[in-house]
């Protein structure tokens, strides 16, 4: 990222420049202020090409990756190595620390979903560190950035998680699901169920949200940091720019290392989220043992 910051400011152009959304195809079209702002709307955009770009890797390269073995004989093919070790470690700890937990005797039903949402949200914050935009620069595009960085994008993958909630809590569990709407008295009903709706609300609403704020702050400092630079040396000439450029570009390195660990915390984090809010919707231990405790 500070290689694409770099390039970016010397070419004048705002040091946010590589953070926010670049529209590579777009049709006129007008569906208010929020939604078109410019009376326009986004076909193809740089961001869309990262999803894309993830969702390749994941079905093309990483599933090439994984099946590489130890040997050729009955044993050897049973035993993982190199990449797929690491990444057989990582699905087996998300199955036995996180999903399990939550889930439960519903684990086998939703690991493959938990799987999907922590590799694809790791790759597209893995992809967002690379310095893809000062490379498509030289072909005079603008590529690369974090997708994740985008509202939209982390707002579907939180509506994802909503619907699975809701389609799975009540498909598994029918009048249990639809009962924790309303946990207290039945007088009292039109007003828990709204609290509790919007309860609901707000979980998606906060799963998107943090996942947007935390990936989109780290590279907002980056371009803040890598800006100190330019203004530097406009307003205090060549020498004061180099002798600020030095610990910013201190800062900016161990800045990245930080976002290296940010994009598998934030991925983490994410799934977790996702896995327990699926789980507070499909699992009904505790009215099934409160039930049993009243007819005792």
């Amino acid at each position: 990222m500070t290689l694409s910051s770099s390039l970016i400011l010397a070419s004048g152009s705002s040091p946010l420049d590589h953070v926010i959304q670049h529209p590579l195809v777009t049709k006129p079209m007008d569906l208010g202020f929020p939604l078109t702002p410019n009376g326009e709307i986004t076909i193809f955009s740089d961001h869309i090409v990262m999803l894309i770009t993830a969702g390749l890797i994941l079905m093309l390269i990483v599933p090439a990756l994984v099946r590489k073995r130890q040997g050729k004989d009955e044993i050897g093919q049973m035993v993982p190595t190199g990449f797929a070790n690491f990444f057989e470690a990582i699905c087996q700890y998300l199955r036995k620390e996180v999903a399990e937990p939550a889930l439960q005797e519903h684990t086998d039903r939703f690991i493959k979903y938990i799987w999907s949402v922590f590799f694809f949200v790791l790759t597209i914050n893995i992809l967002g560190l690379l310095p893809i935009p000062a490379i498509s620069a030289l072909f005079g595009t603008h590529l690369g950035g974090a997708a994740t960085g985008n509202i939209f994008v982390t707002a579907t993958l939180a509506l994802l998680t909503m619907l699975m909630m809701v389609v799975n809590g009540l498909r598994l569990g029918g009048k249990h699901y639809l009962a924790h709407f309303c946990p207290g008295p039945i007088a009292l009903a039109p007003l828990l169920i709204p609290v509790e709706l919007i309860g609901l609300v707000a979980k998606i609403f906060a799963l998107a949200v943090r996942l947007f704020a935390n990936m989109m702050a780290g590279h907002v400092l980056l371009a803040v940091l890598v800006s100190f630079i330019l203004t530097a040396g406009t307003s205090m000439g060549t020498v004061g720019g180099l002798a600020v450029a030095v610990p910013v570009v201190i800062g900016s390195v161990a800045i990245n290392l930080l976002e290296i660990f940010v994009a598998f915390l934030q991925a983490f984090i994410f799934t977790f989220l996702t896995t327990l809010f699926i789980g507070m919707s499909v699992v009904f231990h505790h009215d099934e043992h409160h039930e049993e405790a009243h007819a005792h």
